[in-house]
């Protein structure tokens, strides 16, 4: 076969894909063998994936690969989320391009329009998956609106309301005026700005006294119901039971008195609007004050305002009321004032708090168990860290408002019949609805009609453990008795409140037990000013153009390696140029070996015996310390392990070590290197699916069955310990050989003599230093050796002696190496400067302080040397 000389991902991943899917190596059904279950955080259906879900999809395929290849029963769900607002506002700009509306359409047209658009983004999200080398079960695909889904959503809201845990209720909620709906708290980003705090002058009725207020929405003042003062501000007791005019009305409110209210700020004195904002709502049902919203759903001001207002937007009547209110000398001052506006995560329009009437679901009983069984370490996270904002948010958790003024989503199963609001039957169709509001109203001719609200999309996401097996309408069928609970979920640490917290109630409401097992949680991929990569942002690097570019093996790796569990992390491209540069290491690794002749009578050499015992001790002992790195979900720690066992220890020592010079190789250590390889590749495979594949199957010509992905895990076995040490002594021997050798200027086809004082080592390495060094002869000595030239150096307290051929020794050997002096006693200038600065001793965390003082020693020792060779050197001139 004919190997290129490079590397190229692009003639390999396509090719190999196919070779899974056509083998069937990712399809799992129940049967006898423990199963291992993960299911997809389904990115939203609109668009391509970012490098966020690049990271979060190459951890579950890590994962799912190596349970694969430990004998699990692996089945890894795939699929895609409705996304109701972002979807529905992405359609809605896009009819607006063709100067329709989803109003024009009317709602059968949307919504078959939206489903067009989303099977055509469903197959771009999953061919980049696949790109990824994504081993998902594709049978299963999964899609939040697809029948199986939506019947579960369904019957789960029947059920939670027959159970006394949804109602409809008015509150104060968070209102996207630009998708004309509401959202969750935690779909609410809040950034600090500089805005304005306007004092106002309401006059007393009955009075020529004005008390003043101080706002910073001067335009809401038509929703003012009260004005609230603090019962122990001594400032305002006058004020106590009377009444005040709203300014340009003929209005007149209360002054209430409230604990609630803070004395130091603005002037005491608090404007309450409970149709606007959650406190005044509290403050507005303590006091039973009136509820007045002023707002259109795009917020603009409504008919409760004055006619001149009506119809404008709110920051338009904003400038508009300020203008009058100094016309009409109700206008006090202003100041400038630090505060955190809201954004709508989806549409990044300013967020209203705005009353109105929706569903909601009781989630304090709800959350108890999810709460126990975190607390217990039934479900485990990982960083465990992250318990603590868990506990925080359920501890305090509200009720969630679950319905969403949109087309596109799951309709809420209620139908109303009389006045609308709260004559309603729930139900799971139109049919079966209508006699239950001909039963309960006693009246065979009566008219129902549907909700037009559909469910908060998570409300669908909530469920997936349960409902992706059907386990929401058959609760005790085979598929969701032998996979659930899954085993681990893999997402971001920014959806722990809106996704993992729920799953996890719904587990313990639906299942009467924990839904998954262990939660990682990546950490957030950040662009180069800090900000959340993100499809909002579109500030993610195209992932096909880095796969086209660097390959998807080296995308995985490049990312794993920067990751940690809960860390957030900066992405730069260079890491998927070092991914690339070790897919090309392992390729040539494979060529030199492919490039070898096997002769059953070649020799073994002795150095190729050592070779041979210690990489069998070496890859157990690294299998042993990348096992436990593997179970305590630090792949990043387990990948860096592999790296430097392949970059190092095979390519650059052992390959090094038994490599033929004539090309020619014995049988036994051809097929032992291969026996090692192969056992590399297993464990490279989770993290570079692709090109292990690929060299497995070109080194054995594999039958279809024997494919790498669902090859055998290697069991560990022991090592031995004193092994690894002799050859590590070795190997730093080499290098400081190496190192004269550079230092001096002597060709490595000079050989030399190595001189070793009172020799305690086992002789069988020296075969290996020999090879390595270009060594004629090892002479062991009892003492420093005369009428020779030569450099020592040191290996703890042992030394050694390289012979030298003084007319090697030039003037550029001892300006080089006082230009090395000079260049560590500055850098040890440097780092002394850094351990001697109080301050910075204080603000360096410990790890790094122990780094910097290890580095202050290690630069000590190498200035030592370096003086020592450097004298011995003028001694040769």
């Amino acid at each position: 076969m004919d190997i290129s000389i490079k590397y190229n991902p692009r003639l390999v991943e396509k090719k190999i894909y196919d070779y899974w899917i056509n083998g069937n190596y990712f399809s799992s059904i129940p049967d006898d063998r423990i199963p291992y279950t993960i299911i997809m955080p389904p990115p939203n259906i609109t668009g391509i994936l970012h490098i966020g879900h690049i990271l979060n999809n190459t951890i579950q395929d890590i994962l799912i690969r190596y349970a694969r290849m430990n004998g699990y029963n692996s089945c890894w769900i795939p699929g895609t989320d409705h996304a109701s607002i972002a979807t529905e506002a992405k359609i809605v700009s896009l009819l607006k391009e063709k100067g329709l509306s989803k109003e024009i359409l009317g709602r059968r047209k949307f919504l078959s329009f939206v489903l067009e658009w989303t099977k055509k983004h469903k197959n771009i999200i999953f061919n980049q998956l696949k790109r990824l080398g994504c081993s998902c079960d594709w049978s299963r695909i999964q899609f939040t609106m697809n029948e199986k889904l939506s019947k579960s959503v369904i019957r789960a809201f029947i059920d939670l309301y027959n159970k006394g845990y949804i109602y409809r209720g008015d509150h104060v909620v968070n209102w996207d005026p630009e998708a004309k709906t509401t959202i969750s708290n935690e779909e609410v980003l809040y950034k600090e700005q500089i805005g304005r705090l306007y004092y106002i002058r309401y006059k007393i009725q009955y009075e020529e006294n004005y008390v003043t207020i101080a706002t910073t929405r001067p335009e809401t003042m038509f929703g003012d119901t009260a004005i609230c003062i603090h019962p122990n501000d001594t400032r305002y007791y006058n004020l106590k039971g009377k009444y005040a005019e709203i300014p340009m009305t003929n209005k007149f409110i209360p002054i209430i008195q409230d604990s609630y209210v803070d004395m130091n700020f603005g002037t005491g004195c608090l404007k309450v609007t409970p149709a606007h904002d959650i406190n005044d709502k509290n403050i507005a049902d303590k006091h039973q004050l009136d509820i007045i919203d002023i707002f259109n759903d795009d917020a603009t001001l409504n008919e409760k305002c004055p006619s001149v207002y009506r119809g404008m937007d709110r920051f338009d009547a904003r400038k508009k009321i300020i203008e009058d209110l100094k016309k009409f000398g109700f206008f006090v001052r202003c100041e400038k004032l630090k505060q955190k506006i809201g954004f709508s995560e989806r549409t990044f329009s300013v967020i209203e708090q705005k009353s109105s009437l929706q569903w909601f679901l009781k989630m304090k009983k709800l959350s108890v168990p999810a709460i126990e069984s975190v607390k217990n370490g039934d479900i485990k996270f990982h960083p465990n860290e992250l318990k603590k904002s868990y506990f925080q948010w359920m501890n305090n958790i509200k009720d969630w408002n679950i319905s969403r003024q949109l087309w596109w989503g799951h309709r809420i199963p209620v139908y109303y019949y009389g006045n609308g609001d709260y004559d309603f039957v729930v139900a799971e169709n139109f049919k079966i609805a209508l006699e239950k509001a001909k039963f309960k109203t006693k009246n065979p001719h009566i008219k129902i009609w549907q909700d037009k609200d559909v469910l908060d999309t998570w409300f669908s996401s909530w469920l997936l453990p349960v409902s992706v097996f059907n386990g929401i309408i058959y609760p005790k069928n085979d598929e969701i008795r032998y996979y659930y609970p899954i085993e681990d979920m893999v997402t971001g640490s920014d959806i722990l409140f809106f996704w993992i917290a729920r799953m996890i109630i719904s587990g313990f409401f639906f299942k009467k037990s924990k839904p998954f097992k262990k939660v990682y949680f990546t950490g957030i991929i950040r662009d180069s000013e800090n900000n959340k990569i993100s499809k909002s942002l579109n500030n993610s690097p195209n992932p096909i153009d880095l796969i086209e570019k660097y390959g998807a093996d080296a995308i995985r790796m490049g990312l794993i390696l920067k990751t940690s569990a809960g860390k957030d992390f900066h992405f730069n491209e260079e890491i998927c140029l070092q991914g690339s540069n070790f897919s090309n290491k392992i390729w040539n690794a494979f060529r030199l070996i492919k490039s070898w002749n096997i002769d059953e009578n070649e020799n073994i050499y002795e150095s190729s015996k050592i070779a041979m015992l210690w990489i069998k001790n070496r890859f157990y002992s690294v299998l042993d310390s990348f096992e436990n790195f593997f179970k305590e979900y630090r792949f990043d720690e387990s990948l860096m392990i592999l790296y430097k066992f392949i970059w190092y220890d095979f390519c650059s020592w052992y390959l090094e070590i038994v490599k033929p010079n004539n090309k020619i190789i014995s049988k036994i250590v051809y097929f032992n290197t291969i026996f090692w390889f192969e056992n590399i590749l297993k464990l490279l495979h989770p993290y570079m699916p692709f090109i292990s594949e690929e060299i497995w199957n070109i080194i054995g010509k594999r039958k279809k069955e024997e494919a790498l992905t669902i090859s055998s895990w290697p069991k560990k076995n022991i090592y031995d310990n004193n092994v690894l040490y002799c050859f590590e002594r070795t190997t730093k021997v080499i290098s400081k050989i190496r190192h004269i050798r550079n230092m001096v200027n002597i060709s490595y086809k000079e050989s030399l003599l190595l001189y070793v004082e009172n020799k305690k080592d086992n002789k069988i390495y020296d075969s290996i230093i020999l090879k390595l060094s270009n060594l004629t002869k090892i002479i062991s000595v009892s003492k420093e050796p005369v009428n020779i030239s030569f450099i020592p150096f040191f290996l703890g307290k042992d030394k050694f002696y390289l012979s030298i051929n003084k007319n090697s020794v030039s003037r550029n050997n001892i300006v080089h190496l006082e230009k090395k002096i000079k260049y560590f006693c500055n850098l040890l200038s440097t780092i002394r400067q850094n351990l001697s600065n109080d301050r910075y001793l204080k603000s360096v965390p410990r790890e790094l302080l122990l780094k910097e003082r290890k580095k202050e020693s290690d630069t000590l020792e190498k200035i030592n040397n370096l003086k020592k060779n450097l004298e011995y050197i003028k001694k040769m001139k």
